[in-house]
């Protein structure tokens, strides 16, 4: 197995992937704790396809303004499936959830955070490729406000708009939200996160759903052209102004909306676009470059 990879800074990883052509080659990535810095990488299993590759990547880093270095090395073929494990770790989040990786339950189980938190929900998660881990900053940002709206009251419904692995959606409902429901438009995505949902013992069922068709939307629980207490969208900040539209709508009168997946300086541009749709600003938080904003519905 070869890599191409190289290192960029985190405030730069979600355009990248946005804008990554590259067919049948997969792009993922990874961040220890203890680094400044996001490695973005591609796997091949013939060492003859590293150049092609390599070129989609330049070609993708060269949209969003960034001359990329690359580098190249091997991996052994039992490792690199693996690999994003050893960055994936048990996160307390708060004394009412953890994120646990599937393969770590147990040792949290024997932990003294566990101990510590008599009734804690463990929410079990492998990501695969999908996006959401919930160590990202906007991730992170996301659940703590559905960690808050949940202890505020939980007898609500909430939808995950781009629902990557399903971690907002399944925090969602572990927390008590009383229907819960989520789209993506990745076929991977909505896959992986169907799976994490099964592995959670809970009854979700997330579907393919584009905002561009929004025919696509009535399968979200048949719920298409209804609105939701509650609205999570942790995506790029230029979609959520594309599709304020769209999404606006998705949020009952009096109802909250978490936008993420924003840099701090497109934040305004996103705060004007909903506040022309009725939304006011609650709070915000600011995590390195990534801001995420609180909203209520007022009209």
């Amino acid at each position: 197995m070869t890599s191409v990879r190289c290192s960029i800074d985190e405030r730069y990883v979600n355009p990248l992937f946005e804008v990554f052509d590259g067919g049948d080659f997969i792009l993922s990535s990874y961040r220890d704790v203890e680094d400044a810095l996001t490695t973005v990488q591609i796997f091949v299993q013939d060492p003859a396809e590293a150049p092609q590759a390599a070129e989609a990547l330049l070609a993708a880093g060269r949209i969003v303004g960034l001359e990329l270095a690359l580098e190249q090395g091997d991996l052994p073929d039992e490792d690199w499936k693996l690999s994003y494990r050893k960055h994936f770790k048990i996160d307390v989040l708060s004394p009412r959830l953890a994120i646990v990786p599937e393969w770590e339950v147990e040792t949290f189980r024997a932990s003294a955070d566990c101990a510590a938190h008599p009734g804690i929900k463990e929410l079990i998660l492998d990501p695969g490729m999908a996006f959401g881990t919930g160590r990202h900053a906007t991730t992170r940002a996301c659940l703590e406000y559905i960690d808050a709206l949940a202890v505020e009251n939980a007898d609500r419904s909430f939808l995950d708009v781009g629902c990557g692995s399903g971690i907002l959606a399944i925090a969602a409902k572990l927390e008590g939200f009383r229907e819960v429901a989520g789209f993506d438009i990745d076929p991977d995505a909505v896959q992986n996160a169907n799976e994490n949902a099964a592995k959670n013992g809970l009854d979700l069922r997330f579907v393919r759903g584009d905002l561009c068709n929004k025919s696509t939307l009535p399968g979200v629980r048949k719920t298409g052209d209804r609105s939701f207490d509650v609205v999570a969208a942790n995506v790029l900040g230029p979609i959520l102004v594309r599709f304020a539209s769209e999404i606006a709508p998705l949020a009952v009168v009096g109802g909250q909306l978490i936008l993420s997946g924003i840099l701090d300086e497109v934040y305004p541009e996103v705060k004007n676009a909903y506040a022309a749709r009725g939304y006011a600003e609650v709070s915000n938080k600011l995590v390195g470059e990534w801001r995420t904003g609180l909203f209520e519905r007022k009209a």
